[in-house]
């Protein structure tokens, strides 16, 4: 298993792209993804809300257990992948590309995001 290095990641297994005009995609890491089992349901935050980075603004479901998504950023939603929606296990199968799980413009972003490695180090994977 191995993270993106472009990426940052939040101690609750999300990772946050580069922001592009502003705009950082988010979706949840392959470990978190492994961990979780095989995802059947997802819940994402509606277009044009607000999020609080580290606050719950949606959940994943799979055949094991429920677990909340956590927004790693404060911002308003752009876009959600409506994919993933459709078909979840997008999230297993392909978490970094088209397991992708929301569009956010950036207002604040937290100091404690990690880096891939110590992302890698932090989870054991």
């Amino acid at each position: 298993m191995s993270n993106p290095q472009q990426l940052r990641y939040s101690k609750e297994h999300e990772w946050l792209s580069a922001a592009a005009d502003g705009v950082s995609t988010v979706g949840i890491t392959e470990h978190a993804a492994n961990a979780l089992g095989d995802v059947v349901f997802v819940q994402l935050p509606e277009v044009g809300s607000t999020v609080s980075a580290g606050e719950t603004c949606g959940e994943l479901e799979s055949t094991k257990s429920v677990s909340d998504l956590y927004s790693p950023v404060s911002g308003e939603i752009t876009e959600v992948n409506e994919d993933v929606v459709d078909d979840p296990s997008l999230v297993n199968s392909a978490p970094f590309e088209g397991g992708w799980l929301f569009k956010v413009r950036v207002a604040e972003e937290p100091g404690d995001l990690l880096s891939a490695d110590e992302y890698t180090e932090f989870s054991g994977s």
